[in-house]
């Protein structure tokens, strides 16, 4: 009994807060910041093609953040999965729409300020949401966090959230088929003005 309270003492008098930061949490800080400023450009740029790149760089930086979390499993579903398909699919969208490659002045729909209000409103949710389910709890990113391997994950994805994951498959997909729609519309009506004028 005296060894495990000794054990549990020594562990605490090592435990970190956030005036002593190891260097794998001060490497998560600063890949956040990076994420958090290429998701910013991502929503403020005027050219569609650099958005989609710039989206690749926020998704690539939560993939490292997932492997700085141990969680390896989830970061290679995340490069896997959304930079390796959505963002491709976003491109292909831009393609088959014929969306301009260059500068558009229409791309911002003049509700800046409503938009700024709710990603206001959804950013201090979520952080008082992360904050109410943590609250003193400090997670150590240098020990083993079984939350993220392939078994645990596996186990909760089917069991519990497959519904929601096979709604996102349909979802993407019916995207793409969309696009598909509007360029054959925009297609069929351009063909139609050049016979008129023939």
């Amino acid at each position: 009994m005296t060894g495990t309270g000794t054990t549990v003492l020594a562990a605490g008098t090592h435990a970190h807060g956030f005036l002593s930061p190891t260097g794998v949490e001060i490497v998560f800080l600063l890949v956040g910041l990076v994420t958090l400023g290429a998701a910013v450009v991502t929503v403020t740029t005027r050219q569609l093609v650099h958005a989609a790149l710039w989206l690749v760089v926020a998704l690539g930086g939560l993939a490292v953040e997932y492997l700085l979390l141990t969680a390896e499993f989830i970061a290679w579903v995340q490069v896997l999965i959304y930079v390796g398909s959505v963002v491709v699919l976003l491109l292909f969208g831009l393609m088959l729409t014929r969306a301009p490659i260059g500068r558009s002045p229409d791309a911002d729909s003049g509700n800046r300020w409503a938009a700024l209000g709710v990603a206001a409103a959804a950013a201090a949710a979520l952080v008082w949401v992360v904050v109410d389910a943590f609250r003193t709890t400090w997670i150590g990113l240098d020990g083993a966090a079984p939350q993220g391997t392939t078994k645990v994950s596996g186990e909760i994805l089917f069991r519990h959230w497959v519904l929601p994951f096979e709604a996102l498959s349909v979802l993407l997909l019916a995207a793409l088929v969309g696009a598909v729609v509007l360029s054959r519309r925009r297609g069929d009506a351009k063909d139609e003005k050049e016979g008129e004028k023939r």
